[in-house]
């Protein structure tokens, strides 16, 4: 059976790997500019040996966890109640907070007597560091040393990794004296054992507080160890509830809530952070190694799925995704894939990403009314840009521009998208509106003009006919050849979501019934997540029943809820068509943040139009 996950985190530390059924955490991460990318600290995952877990000995024997029942406080914050293995009598709660604004996390651990007769017992915390892993999309071993040893800082163990000089540092701190405390370094690893002996009465609990610094050295680790346990675990957590409970949304539906509410967090945590060693602000697909392109940019990913939902929650959190793009990311934009440094990763140029800038700031300046941003030098000089690059990837003769990959990143059949060309017919019109207070309406209005200019070309040249209707092709080569078919990350049918034509035009409600036919390989009707894939995974896409919702389909929507298992409730590339459970993509952090914006212009504010 595959493991099941409760990730959580806050901008700076990333908790991936919470194991459901122990309450183990398998590794913890950060996000380096230096590497380009994030830095795991893993245990012994060959022999599934956790980096932390729970450590309970009773009678001269170690129990383990059972039967754990989780819930995230405000819908983030994993708590779990559970009973230890052969003893009815003892109850156990663990809750693992990774406090907003602070470099660590906190591990809450209670035991609770609930027999007639008292109890003694070692409750604490155990692990193996047994692995220091550089991941960008692919994890490789880094090279260094291991180093376990005690400090006045904190009174206890540092953990640092070198490499000539300390390359990041992690250290626990106790608000309880701990008179367990072993710690062994060898063989490239470090084991240890942080504990406190009980002896419990009848009715009687105790709780134990491990707070796990990160940093670049050892005071770095220790004093943000020390800080958090300096304010407290009750403070930390009346905090980060509160900055979630700003932020969460209540529809009345509690399921609906739920759901709404971890995709959208996940998407705050696990699609941005801040980098350990130079404190930057940046934008990734997903900060989980589960995902199978993690710790890159894209500017479709983070501005066209991600964005929306974080905009609709924080404004000032989107403005500082927006300076980080226009800043950082903007030297290569529409460029296939970028390392968080702005950077090329992966090369091939992808016209639906080059109009992504362009579609974050617009929605940007009508949620805020800060119209004024556009003048900024950095705005102003990012919208030059992609007007200059879109300016060569325009046909010769005819008003349609061509890109080289297509939304999922894979190859081209022809250059001529029609979703993207749409996407190109919407930023102009948008950068025709923001613009026009300053550069006037002789700009506008030649902006606006090449818009229509594409608009007519693609219906005069992307459209097809197949089974006697008219219908939009996926894509043309201007030149006789078009296909019918569709992809979800760049899907036809959301043209009436960007304003192209009205959701009843006639060309547009044939491609939808073309592609959601039976006949239609990848539109899987008639199955319980009866939604669009593609090529690229062949099966039902979430992004597709987020482009459902965006479409107005929300009884289509309820009705699939149930099966909606996904990657533990929390959004992926694709799901089983039958049982609704992951296929591919796990902890796809961007995807969780676009289903939690289809579902808010669903559920909670109506909006299915930009």
């Amino acid at each position: 059976m595959m493991k099941r996950y409760v990730p959580t985190g806050n901008e700076q530390i990333a908790l991936p790997l919470i194991e459901e059924g122990s309450g183990a955490i398998e590794s913890i991460n950060f996000l380096h500019m230096g590497y380009k990318g994030i830095v795991e600290i893993t245990g012994d995952l060959a022999k599934d040996l956790p980096l932390f877990e729970p450590y309970i000995e009773a009678g001269g024997r170690k129990l383990q966890l059972r039967n754990l029942r989780w819930r995230r406080l405000n819908d983030w914050v994993p708590a779990f109640e559970a009973q230890a293995e052969g003893s009815a009598d003892l109850a156990f709660e663990g809750t693992l907070l990774a406090p907003v604004g602070e470099r660590g996390f906190v591990y809450r651990l209670q035991a609770a007597n609930n027999g007639k007769a008292a109890v003694s017992l070692a409750l604490g915390m155990q692990g193996v560091w047994a692995g220091t892993l550089h991941t960008i999309n692919e994890s490789k071993p880094m090279q260094g040393t291991k180093h376990a040893y005690e400090s006045g800082w904190n009174h206890s163990y540092v953990f640092d990794f070198r490499h000539t000089v300390s390359v990041f540092s992690f250290a626990p701190i106790f608000a309880e004296t701990m008179d367990i405390a072993e710690v062994q370094a060898g063989d490239d690893r470090v084991s240890y054992r942080f504990g406190q002996r009980l002896e419990l009465q009848p009715g009687e609990s105790k709780e134990l507080h491990f707070y796990w610094g990160l940093g670049f050295e050892e005071v770095g680790s220790t004093t943000s160890a020390k800080e958090m346990m300096r304010k407290g675990y009750d403070a930390l957590l009346g905090d980060t509830l509160r900055w979630l409970e700003a932020r969460r949304k209540t529809s009345g539906d509690a399921k609906l809530d739920e759901l709404f509410n971890t995709n959208l967090f996940f998407n705050f945590f696990y699609a941005s952070g801040l980098t350990m060693d130079t404190e930057q602000f940046v934008l990734v697909t997903s900060r989980s190694p589960r995902y199978y392109v993690s710790a890159a940019y894209w500017d479709r990913d983070s501005l066209l799925w991600s964005f929306p939902s974080i905009l609709i929650a924080d404004p000032k959190y989107a403005r500082n995704m927006l300076e980080y793009v226009f800043d950082i990311q903007m030297k290569n934009v529409g460029i296939h894939s970028r390392y968080i440094d702005g950077t090329v990763l992966e090369p091939g140029f992808e016209l639906d990403e080059l109009c992504a800038p362009i579609i974050a700031l617009y929605q940007y300046v009508k949620r805020t009314g800060e119209r004024e941003i556009v003048e900024e030098p950095l705005f102003a000089k990012g919208i030059r840009k992609i007007l200059d690059v879109l300016a060569t990837k325009k046909h010769p003769e005819i008003a349609l521009y061509e890109t080289f990959l297509q939304p999922t990143d894979d190859m081209i059949v022809y250059p001529y998208l029609t979703y993207n060309n749409v996407l190109v017919v919407t930023i102009l019109r948008y950068i025709a509106e923001l613009l026009e207070p300053s550069r006037g309406a002789a700009f506008s209005g030649e902006l606006r003009d090449t818009a229509e200019q594409t608009k007519r070309a693609i219906y005069e040249h992307c459209v097809c006919e197949a089974d006697g209707k008219k219908m939009f092709a996926w894509s043309v080569d201007l030149q006789g050849g078009w296909n019918i078919y569709d992809e979800p990350p760049g899907s036809l049918t959301l043209l009436p979501f960007y304003g192209f034509c009205a959701w009843d035009d006639e060309i547009y409600s044939n491609t939808v019934e073309q592609i959601r036919r039976p006949e239609y390989k990848y539109s899987f009707a008639g199955c319980n997540i009866a939604d669009i894939g593609c090529e690229h995974a062949p099966h039902p896409w979430v992004l597709s029943i987020a482009n459902s919702l965006l479409s107005g389909r929300k009884d289509h929507f309820l009705r699939l809820l149930p099966h909606l298992k996904m990657d533990n409730g929390i959004a992926c590339e694709s799901v089983d068509e039958h049982t609704g459970e992951c296929v591919t993509g796990e902890a796809f952090a961007t995807c969780a943040g676009f289903l939690a914006y289809a579902m808010y212009c669903a559920f909670y504010e109506g909006e299915t139009k930009q």
